[in-house]
């Protein structure tokens, strides 16, 4: 597993040029296919719109499409912006209504441009770290320390379940996990213990 900077969640921006409406979504997608599916929901949703123009780039992989839009004057300046800032793993769809207006080749690339831009900007970033996950079991008198400690650490808790103890799951940054196991055991005089339950790559926001 690798770092990478991506997007959280979804982000849309709307933009008008000579009363032509440009709404730009970006959305995270982990695989080309939840793009693929992201792509075919926003064309349904905006199913009477003139265009909606698409890109999206996924472990190293890009595709766009100007969906009959002039060639090179939408698809290729959307993927360009997204892909700019080095940031991977999402897809926009810019949906046009059309306004009556021609915008031309430099106006049609301006406003495609201009919207995702605006859509980027309100785009919760994070980096993708990858993590260990971690199993932890503790009586009840112990669950806010061990939290404290966890937290302390840069830790995320995944879940948490409440029986006769407490059982708590979490992540840690890989490069954080060696003091973090030490702590632990320097807390608790080894009473606890951090039982290695997977790997995965979480998000840490950046902006």
């Amino acid at each position: 597993m690798e770092r990478y900077v991506t997007v959280l969640g979804e982000s849309v921006a709307e933009y008008t040029e000579k009363r032509s409406r440009f709404i730009a979504t970006v959305r995270h997608c982990e695989t080309e296919a939840d793009a693929l599916a992201f792509i075919d929901e926003m064309k349904s949703k905006y199913w009477d719109a003139r265009h909606n123009v698409y890109a999206y780039s996924v472990g190293g992989h890009g595709r766009f499409s100007d969906d009959g839009e002039p060639h090179g004057t939408a698809g290729k300046p959307v993927y360009d912006v997204i892909t700019g800032d080095g940031i991977t793993n999402l897809a926009v769809v810019v949906t046009r209504y059309f306004g009556g207006v021609l915008l031309g080749t430099g106006g049609l690339v301006r406003a495609y441009s201009k919207a995702t831009k605006d859509a980027m900007l309100s785009a919760q970033k994070a980096e993708m770290i990858p993590c260990t996950l971690f199993s932890t079991v503790c009586e009840y008198t112990d669950h806010n320390k061990l939290l404290n400690i966890i937290e302390t650490a840069g830790g995320v808790i995944e879940n948490t379940e409440f029986t006769d103890k407490v059982k708590i799951e979490y992540s840690l940054r890989d490069g954080d996990c060696e003091v973090y196991l030490k702590k632990l055991s320097e807390s608790f005089s080894a009473r606890l213990t951090a039982e290695e339950i997977g790997q995965k790559t979480s998000g840490f926001p950046i902006n």
